[in-house]
């Protein structure tokens, strides 16, 4: 469902990804991790269609994203990890506005919001103005608004930033339940617990390299840990930290 071949893309002097190879199949959760600045977020925005790639190339459903951008986009939703809402709206109004954009009629908008609106606790704002809300809130109307139109893949950058444990818990139970449905999530995160509850596979970007992928269990079995996953994820991002000297501007190592 989700395609990158020898993806990269460099800022000047920066990879900040360096040739990932990376097959998501339908109906997989699947969560990347990684230090800061590892390539994350820029793989998730060629991913989303927001940034095009150097070379390689980027699929979703099968549609190329710089040849099919408008079917490819049309199969995905996207939650970055701080989303732009138009805070003068209300929160029905962004969601009926969001289910519009995908050609969603009323109908189909009201049947979804009276699903999702209960589910992430909104009724109560769902008439008040977005900018007197607080970060958490504005996080679960962007993850609803984008479950809306039930995409084939959701893609979501730390969707945990903001949110308390009561409200994560939700966000994770309606993920998985969409996943058990067929829908596939590619989710980054720097916490090693969510990846290690939630995903089918994690994949391990360090310096814009895909280093690791696998089950949690083949990841521990790649490191020779065992444990929490964040053990293994410390012994490969240790050894690639080790075994690849960092390069400066001007390719002297």
């Amino acid at each position: 469902m989700i395609e990158l071949e020898r993806v990269a893309k460099h800022f000047g002097d920066v990879r900040a990804v360096d040739g990932i190879t990376l097959t998501v199949r339908p109906g997989e959760f699947f969560c990347v991790l990684g230090p800061n600045a590892a390539g994350k977020t820029t793989t998730i925005k060629m991913i989303a269609g927001l940034i095009r790639p150097d070379h390689g190339h980027v699929r979703v459903g099968g549609f190329d994203l710089v040849t099919h951008p408008i079917k490819a986009r049309a199969c995905l939703a996207y939650v970055p990890d701080f989303p732009f809402l138009y805070e003068k709206l209300t929160p029905w109004e962004f969601l009926r506005f969001t289910g519009q954009l995908f050609g969603m009629d009323d109908e189909a908008i009201r049947t979804g919001a009276e699903d999702l609106v209960p589910r992430f606790h909104l009724a109560e704002w769902l008439h008040k103005p977005i900018d007197g809300l607080s970060h958490g809130t504005r996080q679960r109307v962007a993850i609803a608004s984008a479950l809306l139109h039930d995409p084939k893949v959701f893609v979501i950058d730390e969707p945990m930033v903001g949110l308390d444990p009561h409200h994560a818990r939700v966000v994770k139970d309606i993920l998985r339940e969409r996943v058990d449905r067929g829908m596939t999530v590619f989710l980054s995160t720097h916490q090693t617990s969510v990846a290690e509850e939630m995903a089918d596979r994690v994949g391990i970007i360090h310096r814009g390299r895909l280093v690791a992928e696998g089950t949690p269990s083949e990841l521990h079995a790649q490191a020779g840990t065992n444990g929490a996953l964040e053990s293994a994820f410390l012994a490969i991002t240790d050894g690639e930290r080790t075994a690849t000297p960092e390069t400066p501007p001007g390719g002297r190592a």
